[in-house]
């Protein structure tokens, strides 16, 4: 793969063989960050289990102390009851079968965030090949099938992230912005890190935290240090 002259540039700064302390990796990510808008800083961790077993998925959410830097849209679909709550919590759409129709007749997507109480998975049901493929589908585990949804809405805007295992067991997580600095962004990757890793499956064996690296969206690749999680 060719990369540009920026990109290049920056390679030169990292060391491939070296992994760094969180601070020192994250420091160097946003020096790293070249582009003209604010980048994105991203964790992809591979982990030592399979994630083709049903009794070694990881999956959760968490709440990252300094937000992710991006303006999230929330629909959420509940009833008549605590729609009201929804919107004063900042839910930018609010329905039932409405914006079910719109979803399947319009393709409409202009959400980031789908949250649902539990009475309406029902209805929500019908739009899982189209949220599913998308990460979108509201789910217990991630939070966005609750009860209360002005909460999940508040923790939604507030900076709540979805961790998931992909096909090749590596996650991969926003944890903010460039313009956060290093130690806002440590503060998050901290948290991010230690979801995941109390989320370790009973039947993980061997090493859990295989690798980890932190990039910018236009950035190198910098490894991280996990040996003092001790999995």
């Amino acid at each position: 793969m060719k990369h540009g002259k920026k990109y290049n540039e920056s390679a030169k700064l990292v060391d491939r063989n070296r992994a760094y302390e969180t601070v020192e990796a994250l420091d160097l990510a946003c020096k790293n960050a070249k582009a003209k808008f604010d980048e994105t800083v991203e964790v992809h961790v591979r982990l030592g289990v399979d994630s083709r077993h049903a009794d070694q998925q990881v999956r959760g959410a968490v709440v990252l102390p300094n937000g992710t830097g991006k303006n999230v849209r929330v629909l959420v679909f509940c009833k008549e009851d605590k729609a009201e709550a929804a919107k004063a919590a900042g839910a930018e759409y609010v329905g039932a079968q409405e914006y079910v129709d719109k979803i399947m007749k319009e393709n409409w997507m202009d959400f980031d965030v789908v949250i649902a109480s539990p009475d309406m998975m029902g209805v929500v049901g019908r739009l899982g090949k189209i949220l599913g493929p998308r990460g979108l589908m509201p789910n217990p585990k991630a939070g966005t099938v609750a009860p209360d949804v002005a909460k999940a809405v508040t923790e939604a805007k507030a900076g709540k992230i979805e961790y998931r295992l992909d096909k090749t067991n590596i996650i991969h997580c926003p944890i903010g912005k460039v313009s956060f600095g290093a130690e806002k962004l440590a503060e998050n990757f901290e948290t991010l890190l230690e979801a995941i890793v109390k989320a370790k499956p009973a039947a993980a064996k061997g090493t859990y935290l295989k690798s980890c690296t932190v990039a910018s969206t236009m950035g190198v690749g910098i490894r991280v240090a996990t040996q003092k999680y001790g999995v």
